[in-house]
């Protein structure tokens, strides 16, 4: 993969999101003796396992994987509970949920497709064998990578996802170039540096493993000060790559991090975080995308980075509120859905929806948006807890003064004040419960054409877009849908579901959209994820059903099944689900044992939710 270049064209640059930072800057060092010859040590026994690395067979590297699934499954209750209590909340609480779906059960469907990527690898097998590959629009080929077995397809009944590669790829290059690094095992790809996310624990653990795979480096991690609970967990989870050296975890602040990025040790680096930290790390001071410079500024200095650097950074979500004839519970429902993607994890998810764009036509407008007030304020309370969130929610409530607060002023919706884009909430990434609202003109596809292109010129960042559409509105807008979702510029979109479906799915891809470059980064370079480990790619698309169950049934009889029809009443992600957090670890628990008696109990809880 060449994550830093694209056959498609860039998208229009737009100044990079701006949030707390996460991960590690590149700042003076200063670090005493003791810490750097750690350190120092550390990256010595990662070069003596890349050695070891490179003469494992793929079958040995997915049997490596099975143990480390195991491992994962035996500190899953504790895991789960780490992250629970690090973000203010007690073991069991009702929102656990998150953080059972946003870590081991994240990690285990990774391991588990990683796993059946080299398996089908050392078969002398592409990934993609036996995957369905059609055309999309704008000469692109898709590979419908999700449902791919009988689990996925009854546990997530309703939902799919393709994988979009980019204009000009045909079938057999993407299934020739399937495996990456995987295809040559015996190439080393020297020694990586993670620098962990600070807001969800699954992701530091995939970064390591994308690394290993996709790229043959073995690497160490550098979590985020936010997760230094979680590191004991870390290393009994990860003991299985950590005990041969391919593996290695350390704790630290900027100090630590900006020793790391320049060591000469250190072949690539991988953030996970914000747009200034980026900065930080490539040119030593907040220039170019972080403070909106662009191109030229930055280019004109000599990176500080040595080596290359692969990102992802977040940015202004959009979800597109496409008008149709919705009924009075599907009013609620959306409402609800809306709400989910800003309020799981206190807002501090860098695919939070950020900005709902709705139609100032739409007869129903009023209605639903009198419906998200309601679920916004209704939605469980709890700690916003990412440092330095209390800033941006002071600086909300000095930009729109007329903003509504809710949950003891904790979250807020604000309204536009104009669709010529500029506000603070279309170009800054809160990182907290801050949802704007607003309004452009028209009906069907003048409509989606209208927020399509909003959300492309307006607001920051390339990493996620999500679309609601009802199944009658879809049906009529026919390819003029397709080729909307073909407009949106961003490396991920979600219809009918959100964005974070995309994140937990294994053999979907998570990035933003190609065409950033060091010096104009937006959402980041390069993708992770990626269990197939499939080159070339553009974006990811998951699709979902509209309506719950048992709605979505009828709704799929109507419409002659072209419609997703689901066995799920709300998902267990929805703030508004009663048995979120029982069937989020019910399904976790599955994937770990595979036991019916106790898949049924989740199902059943998940009938209450």
């Amino acid at each position: 993969m060449s994550p830093t270049s694209s056959t498609t064209p860039a998208k229009p640059r737009k100044t990079a999101a701006k949030r707390p930072p996460a991960g590690a800057g590149a700042s003076d060092p200063g670090l005493p003796d003791d810490e750097r010859a750690a350190l120092d040590e550390a990256i010595t026994r990662l070069d003596e396992g890349a050695r070891v690395w490179i003469a494992l067979t793929l079958d040995q590297r997915a049997r490596l994987l099975g143990r480390v699934r195991d491992a994962v499954g035996a500190v899953a209750q504790e895991w789960a509970d780490a992250a629970t209590m690090s973000k203010g909340l007690e073991p069991g609480h009702p929102l656990s949920g998150e953080e059972w779906l946003g870590g081991p059960y994240a990690v285990i469907g990774l391991l588990d497709a990683l796993r059946e990527t080299l398996e089908a690898l050392a078969r002398g097998r592409s990934p993609l064998d036996g995957v369905t590959i059609d055309e999309a629009p704008g000469g692109r080929l898709r590979a419908h990578t999700f449902p791919l077995n009988g689990t996925e397809k009854f546990l997530l009944s309703g939902f799919t996802g393709e994988v979009w590669f980019e204009p000009g790829v045909t079938a057999d290059q993407a299934r020739r170039d399937a495996g990456l690094a995987q295809l040559t095992p015996t190439e080393p790809g020297g020694v990586g540096l993670v620098l962990g996310a600070g807001n969800v624990t699954s992701i530091p653990v995939a970064d390591v493993l994308y690394e290993l795979f996709a790229h043959n480096r073995v690497t160490l991690l550098k979590v985020n000060p936010t997760q230094d609970a979680m590191v004991p967990v870390f290393e009994r989870a990860l003991a299985p790559l950590i005990e041969p050296g391919f593996v290695r975890i350390v704790r630290g602040g900027s100090a630590t991090g900006g020793y790391l990025t320049s060591h000469p040790r250190i072949a690539h680096v991988h953030i996970t975080g914000s747009a200034a930290t980026f900065d930080a790390i490539v040119w030593g001071a907040a220039t170019g995308s972080a403070t909106g410079e662009g191109d030229q500024a930055a280019t004109e200095r000599e990176p500080k980075l040595k080596v290359p650097i692969t990102a992802e950074l977040g940015g202004v979500s959009p979800i597109i509120v496409v008008p149709g004839r919705w009924s009075a519970a599907d009013l609620k429902y959306q409402a609800e859905h809306v709400a989910t993607m800003r309020l799981v994890n206190a807002g501090h998810n860098c695919i939070a929806g950020q900005v709902v764009i709705v139609s100032s036509d739409w007869p129903q407008r009023a209605e639903f948006l009198r419906e998200l007030h309601t679920a916004y304020a209704a939605a469980p309370e709890r700690p916003v807890w990412y440092p330095r969130s209390d800033e941006r929610l002071e600086a909300a409530a000095s930009a729109y003064p007329d903003a509504i607060w809710c949950a003891d002023r904790t979250r807020a919706i604000v309204e536009v004040r104009g669709a010529d884009g500029g506000d603070p909430v279309e170009t800054v990434e809160y990182f907290a419960p801050i949802l704007g609202v607003v309004e452009v003109g028209g009906t069907g596809q003048e409509f989606l054409d209208a927020a399509v292109a909003h959300a492309n010129d307006k607001l920051t960042g390339t990493l996620g877009a999500n679309v609601l559409i009802d199944p009658a509105t879809e049906e009529a807008l026919g390819a003029g849908f397709e080729r909307a979702i073909a407009d949106l510029r961003y490396g991920d979109i979600a219809i009918n579901t959100w964005t974070a479906f995309n994140f937990l799915t294994a053999r979907l891809t998570w990035g933003g959209f190609p065409g950033a470059t060091l010096a104009d980064v937006s959402s980041g370079i390069g993708v992770v994820h990626n269990a197939l480990l499939l080159d070339r790619v553009e974006r990811s698309v998951a699709r979902g059903p509209f309506r719950p169950f048992p709605r979505s049934v009828g709704d799929t009889i109507r419409r002659r099944g072209l419609s997703k029809a689901t066995i799920l009443p709300t998902p267990p992600w929805f703030v508004s689900s009663r048995t979120g957090a029982e069937v989020s670890a019910g399904l976790t628990r599955y994937l770990v044992d595979g036991k019916v008696p106790g898949l049924v109990k989740t199902l059943t809880k998940a009938m209450q939710a």
